[in-house]
């Protein structure tokens, strides 16, 4: 096989064609975008990165720096030296192409939306600015799977929270190694979020790319069809139950057949059967594959129209429900990292200041998932400084705690989460819960666990309850068990269900029985009841048939033997009424069945014939619409009552046919009068309906034009919003290349004093302690929480009472001064006090420096000595 090779020791095959000849294959394709995230030191990394792609590699890469937003750039310019590739500084709607590179200008957000990059001008350098988040946001969004995120050196967090985007879309998410970055904030955030696919040199990232596509091509060509690689699917799920004890097997295949490629493709493997070798030849392969599956994208207040819905509308409403207050019970299951938990929390707490309750409310949260290092992180409540991005300033001020790598949750809202592992699949559920939230896992499960799932969740819910799904899931059938609170939002309601069309499945039965063992649990027969047998006995013998619908005519039971009325249609099987009436009673059950409905009133038509012959049976059919009691209200009930056909006098011959005849005429009569009072109660019926569309058209165009104006103010206010959202995030570059540049500044400063070995004490005008050196405790009694004390306070080992005094002095004439004191222990310091201007040429303080000169003084008394001496000698002598 040409330019393929095979590991003898592994047997894992792999593919080892030439970077040309894979994006060759690669025709009537997306070509791969590469989106890097750099801050500071970032040039370097990048030039190291791009001097490391080959020529025709068929990608396009699109760098985004934190950059000055008041200087030029010339970030292409500089880039441009280190590659043959055609490095472009991005315009507005430039459309990328291949072997380019596209350099973010300063002062700009920037998104890609079909392959076209659009710039976003801010007007006001100020706020909150994420560059690199942003764009990889959108990039995950455009190219899906297919989405590359790079991250090199860089301070602060930015990239984490597009990265996770990417990974959500099953991208490739790769980062500098933190070793060899000039600053590994950025790297290590990423890491430390277990984002990265691949960590390595910078030099190395390039090659890693070229042989991840190489081989997603060789996987892509190779047939993954269900049938052939069941079996390699099956023992790479054997393999994940053995090593973590979970099963994967109701899950989607497509989504665990997805993320199986990417680890294939990162390891450079082409045939599942070898990856399953591989997990057995490496088991940390198996953990990381585990983690893959698990991957957890949440943030906080996600889709931020819904969660202020469960501040305004679904607490409000379930406090309302309890007006002796008490405890409220919530579920959160696939918590991830805890943010939609502590999300949960925070809006409890925001509902509650709404509400101002007159009784007291409180609310404990149960936060599960699969994941336990997930929980770990949860329980921890610490999150990086991006969270800014979705949390308001308010909130971040009031319910999280400043550290200095980001924010903790506080200790209020940390108390009412309670975190723990927990398969959904497999562990007994939570009950007498007041809201559930379950976003976005369901989507991850096959549909007949997720009809499985949904059933459990109105169990374990009280009734008014809310359950909250994420975007992209739905009730599928059961909407007699929940009703839309917020369509749109994916907020149901709870609703009284007394009747359940099968009993409910809990999660032990969730997984396929074993081979040989009865799924059946044996029950002990219930005690004979006397009055329960003769309740029983009268219902069946002498109650009239009946039937209990719901009001679409579905039926729900049935009572007493219904097989004279009743029969299954031909075909599918369908319990609707109206499908199973036998000839005779359809036409005219369907009228009553309406009529009833809509006046809430019993109807009863009789004298209708079921059967033919002398088998014809006359019946009269009762329809009600149930009110009360309250759990079977909107059901209606229908009952069947047997009634004698009356038997007509014999008469022979012509007088027997002319009675007949005469009966006959009778019976079409009766016949012909009940199809007129059907046709004029549908004439009616369709006069009013009539009415009532026009109405209700009417009502629809109005409301069609006011929701026609209300959509331009939302256009115009979302623009407004937008527009205000670039500007927050302006200032981030410029604030992260004035952090860049104090950071080397206070370096260089912290260098030069040290290297001097001169203390030095900088006091602000009342002469408080504003900064000192390193040593300046070993002349006056400083610790660090001394910043901010007049110097006076502070013990001094030298001899030197005026100089608080003198400091003035220079304060006020600004003529620098200096002197030689003395200390305590006999050493000699030169104490130079000067005016500390700042760059405006404004006097902010003093400057007070201390030269060590104990060795010149020794040395000067020692010369001393000796002139003393050889003068002594001289006289002596003379």
């Amino acid at each position: 096989m040409k330019n393929r090779q095979k590991s003898t020791d592994s047997g894992i095959e792999r593919d080892n064609s030439s970077p040309k000849e894979t994006m060759s294959r690669q025709e009537g394709l997306l070509f791969p975008i590469v989106g890097i995230g750099a801050s500071a030191g970032g040039l370097e990394a990048l030039e190291q990165f791009l001097r490391h792609v080959p020529q025709g590699n068929g990608m396009a890469f699109v760098i985004v720096q934190h950059l000055d937003p008041t200087h030029k750039g010339i970030m292409a310019e500089l880039l441009q030296r280190t590659t043959a590739m055609e490095v472009l500084q991005v315009k507005d709607r430039m459309r990328v192409k291949p072997d380019c590179v596209y350099v973010i200008p300063p002062n700009k957000d920037m998104s890609i939306l079909h392959g076209v990059l659009h710039l976003f001008a801010p007007t006001e350098p100020r706020g909150l600015r994420l560059p690199i988040d942003f764009f990889l946001r959108s990039l995950a969004e455009d190219r899906q799977e297919a989405a590359i995120g790079v991250i090199l050196s860089g301070m602060g967090s930015d990239g984490t929270i597009g990265l996770r985007a990417i990974k959500e879309k099953a991208g490739l998410v790769l980062v500098q190694e933190p070793s060899s970055a000039k600053f590994d904030s950025m790297p290590r955030s990423a890491i430390d979020a277990g984002l990265a696919d691949l960590v390595a040199p910078v030099e190395d990232l390039p090659g890693k790319i070229i042989d991840y596509l190489r081989h997603t091509l060789s996987i892509a060509k190779v047939d993954l069809s269900l049938e052939k690689d069941q079996s390699g699917l099956e023992k790479v799920l054997i393999l994940l139950r053995s090593k973590t004890g979970h099963d994967f097997s109701l899950y989607k295949k497509t989504t665990v057949y997805r993320r199986i490629e990417r680890r294939m493709g990162i390891h450079q493997i082409v045939r599942i059967s070898s990856y399953v070798r591989y997990l057995q030849e490496n088991p940390q392969e198996v953990e990381l594959l585990f983690k893959e599956l698990l991957i957890g994208v949440t943030s906080f207040f996600r889709d931020p129209q819904a969660w202020e819905l469960i501040r305004g509308e679904a607490i409000p409403a379930i406090l309302a429900a309890r007006p002796d207050g008490g405890g409220l019970r919530a579920w959160s299951a696939g918590c991830s990292t805890g943010e939609e938990a502590y999300s949960l929390a925070i809006v409890f707490k925001e509902a509650l200041e709404q509400v101002k309750p007159s009784v007291t409310f409180s609310l404990q949260i149960f936060a599960t998932d699969l994941d336990q290092d997930a929980i770990d992180k949860a329980r921890q409540g610490i999150y990086p400084v991006n969270i800014a991005a979705d949390v308001s300033p308010e909130r971040l001020h009031r319910y999280f705690i400043k550290e200095e790598n980001g924010y903790r949750v506080g200790k209020e809202i940390r108390e009412m989460v309670t975190f723990a592992t927990q398969n959904v699949i497999m562990d007994p559920p939570f009950t007498k819960l007041d809201i559930i939230i379950c976003r976005n896992l369901l989507i991850y499960l096959t549909p007949e666990l997720q009809k499985k799932l949904l059933p459990l969740f109105h169990y374990s819910l009280k009734p008014g309850g809310v359950l909250f799904l994420g975007s992209a899931e739905t009730l599928s059938t059961f909407t007699d068990l929940f009703a839309p609170l917020n369509i749109k939002s994916r907020l149901f309601l709870r609703r009284e269900s007394l009747l359940s069309a099968e009993p409910i499945a809990f999660p032990s039965s969730f997984v396929p029985a074993m081979p040989g063992v009865s799924k059946e649990l044996t029950m002990m027969k219930p005690a004979a009841n006397l009055q329960s047998i003769a309740d029983q006995l009268l219902l069946q013998h002498f109650s009239p048939p009946a039937v209990l619908t719901s009001d679409k005519g579905d039926i729900l039971y049935i009572s007493g033997r219904t097989g004279k009325y009743l029969e299954p249609a031909a075909g599918k099987a369908n319990w609707n009424i109206f499908a199973m009436a036998r000839e005779g009673l359809r036409f005219d059950l369907g009228n009553a069945f309406q009529k009833a409905i809509r006046q809430q009133e019993t109807i009863t038509v009789r004298g209708l014939k079921v059967g033919e012959g002398e088998g014809a049976q006359t019946v009269d059919v009762t329809v009600q619409a149930i009110t009360e009691p309250e759990e079977l209200r909107g059901m209606v009930m229908i009952v069947f009552t047997d009634v004698a056909t009356p038997l007509g006098k014999k008469a022979p011959g012509r007088a027997r046919s002319a009675s007949a005849g005469n009966a006959r005429v009778l019976e079409l009569e009766q016949e012909l009068q009940q199809l007129r009072e059907s046709l004029q109660t549908t004439r009616e019926e369709m006069q009013s309906s009539q009415e009532e569309l026009k109405s209700t058209n009417e009502e629809l165009q109005s409301t069609n034009e006011e929701l026609q104006s209300t959509n331009e103010e939302l256009t115009t206010s979302r623009e407004e919003m937008q527009s205000l959202n670039e500007e927050l995030q302006t200032v981030n570059a410029e604030q992260q290349s004035k952090m860049d540049e104090l950071s080397r500044t206070n370096n260089d400063m912290r260098n030069l004093l040290n290297s001097t070995e001169i203390v030095t004490v900088f006091l602000d005008n009342d002469l408080h302690v504003r900064r000192f050196t390193t040593g300046a405790n070993k002349l006056f009694k400083l610790i660090p929480g001394d910043v901010g004390r007049p110097l006076s306070d502070i013990a001094s080992d030298l001899l030197y009472p005026e100089l608080c005094e003198e400091a003035r002095d220079v304060l006020q004439t600004l003529v620098f001064s200096e002197k030689q004191i003395t200390a305590t222990d006999g050493r000699w310091f030169t104490v130079r006090i000067m005016p500390y201007r700042t760059m405006a040429d404004v006097i902010g303080g003093v400057v007070i420096t201390f030269s060590d000169i104990t060795g010149a003084k020794k040395l000067e008394a020692e010369l001393r000595d000796e002139n003393a001496r050889l003068k002594g000698l001289l006289e002596t002598g003379g």
